[in-house]
């Protein structure tokens, strides 16, 4: 919830403040690489051989826990060291700058409804797992997961890009975390297939579109 909450204050904030002139390559440069660090782990430490390594450092029951305090103070860190830049993509003022909130107000609402329609405590790594880490998953087909199967990221999208102003800085971020997710959703949803019993391949199945309805 930290992290999460550093996250908003930063895009409202510092995010949302224009670097004086000055070169465009080395700070865009920096921001992805870290980035890349986070999503880097944020993927490979959440593929199944990567977990049962980590299971030999820490005890099982605490796996998911150390991942996301990794992962939390991560992205900490990629909020507090985002380097800023020069320059604005736009600026929306009269009814196009209200569509604009209410899209980001959207975005809100669709994650925080999606996460709360999710076992919270699982997702904050406070559930420990059975003796055997056996778990038969029941996926949610109510409310945005019946929409599309990862509401989380289409709020997303809709809370980074709905912006204005749409400093650069805002921009490059928005781009490169939501270029992340776009690549992550294929492995994600590999795993769950191999990892289930068949239900995610029977929610997919109910639940045919990832983030837009009629689009992808």
């Amino acid at each position: 919830m930290v992290s999460l909450v550093y996250f908003l204050l930063s895009y409202v904030t510092t995010f949302g403040t224009p670097a004086p002139d000055g070169d465009l390559a080395a700070p865009i440069t920096w921001n992805v690489a870290l980035f890349s660090i986070f999503a880097l782990h944020h993927s490979v430490f959440a593929r199944a051989r990567v977990r049962r390594w980590i299971a030999r450092i820490v005890p099982a029951e605490l796996e998911r826990s150390f991942y996301v305090w990794v992962a939390s103070l991560l992205f900490i860190a990629v909020c507090a060291l985002w380097r800023p830049l020069p320059g604005m993509a736009w600026e929306a003022d009269g009814v196009l700058l209200w569509v604009l909130r209410l899209l980001q107000a959207a975005g809100v609402w669709l994650t925080l409804r999606s996460a709360a329609l999710l076992d919270f405590r699982e997702l904050a790594g406070l559930t420990f797992l059975t003796p055997d880490g056996v778990r038969d998953v029941a996926y949610k087909t109510s409310g945005p997961y019946g929409w599309v199967r990862h509401p989380i990221y289409s709020g997303w999208f809709l809370m980074v890009f709905a912006a204005s102003p749409m400093t650069t800085t805002r921009m490059v971020f928005a781009v490169v975390s939501s270029a992340y997710l776009l690549m992550a959703i294929p492995f994600e949803e590999r795993s769950m297939r191999a990892s289930g019993t068949g239900a995610y391949e029977r929610y997919a199945a109910q639940v045919r579109w990832r983030l837009m309805p009629g689009v992808y």
